[in-house]
């Protein structure tokens, strides 16, 4: 099993980037399908970008699409997430969220967690 740790959040000023980190230990990491959500405070958990096992293919909530990018290095364990052109809309805790045998948005199927990165975008 992967153990999975989020960083890469802050504070940043509307338009502004970011780009999040989900490292993983272990080292079948390229096994597992990886996806970011996000939940900000009041509100559900929302699906964010999604990428296949071996990153051939990626996917996006309609929401971040053509602003933010979803990648993976698994010679080093790690997602990444680039946010550009960020919103206030965007302020959350984002986290990442691996799983052997589903890809796709329903954080339920996942079986791994990491314990998240607080993201702020003030305006």
């Amino acid at each position: 099993q992967v153990q999975l740790v989020e960083s890469g959040g802050g504070l940043v000023q509307a338009g502004g980037s970011l780009r999040l980190s989900c490292a993983a230990s272990g080292r079948t990491f390229a096994d597992y399908a990886v996806s970011w959500f996000r939940q900000a405070p009041g509100k559900e958990r929302e699906f964010v970008a999604s990428i296949t096992w071996s990153g051939g293919s990626t996917y996006y909530a309609d929401s971040v699409k053509g602003r933010f990018t979803i990648s993976r290095d698994n010679a080093k364990n790690t997602v990444y997430l680039q946010m550009n052109s960020l919103k206030p809309g965007d302020t959350a805790v984002y986290y990442c969220a691996a799983d052997r045998s589903y890809y796709g948005e329903s954080g339920n199927r996942y079986g791994r967690w990491g314990q998240g990165t607080q993201v702020i975008v003030s305006s």
